[in-house]
């Protein structure tokens, strides 16, 4: 797995702290730090979100990957899937994860919410990746709802 990250000032007019990242499968995210007033020269634009943003979005979507695959062998008829993240920081440099709450909403047809806990269980402790790297710094939770359809 590869990606290239670039910094996308000072060139002209260009200023802040913005990032593109172009990943190896070829597609294009664009990162920017928050504004800053006390030092406008060190702040970002708030153009895109912030590289840790995307860490947990990355997380988000490795665990719902899973949560959907895992239910879809199993045979079960699942409609939908989100994955909703709060997370708390360290107060000082470098201020990893500390706690991360993730809960899920998912959503199908006859839905067995044991099934779902299940997948839940098993993409936490067996399958994600992003989450297993996250759980070295910071206590990972869970919850989840279902919704029938």
């Amino acid at each position: 797995m590869e990606c290239t990250v670039s910094w996308t000032g000072p060139a002209g007019t260009r200023s802040g702290m913005g990032f593109v990242a172009e990943t190896g499968s070829g597609h294009i995210l664009a990162m920017d730090g928050a504004p800053d007033a006390a030092r406008p020269e060190q702040g970002g634009l708030n153009l895109a979100p912030r590289p840790m943003e995307t860490v947990l979005a990355g997380a988000g979507g490795c665990t719902a990957y899973d949560v959907v695959m895992i239910l879809r062998r199993g045979r079960h008829d699942v409609r939908g899937c989100s994955v909703r993240l709060s997370a708390e920081r360290a107060g000082t440099d470098p201020k990893v994860f500390t706690k991360i709450h993730l809960h899920f909403t998912v959503t199908g047809h006859a839905l067995a919410h044991e099934a779902v806990a299940r997948a839940v269980q098993l993409s936490h402790e067996k399958y994600c990746s992003a989450t297993a790297m996250l759980g070295r710094t910071a206590e990972i939770t869970t919850g989840f709802d279902v919704v029938a359809v």
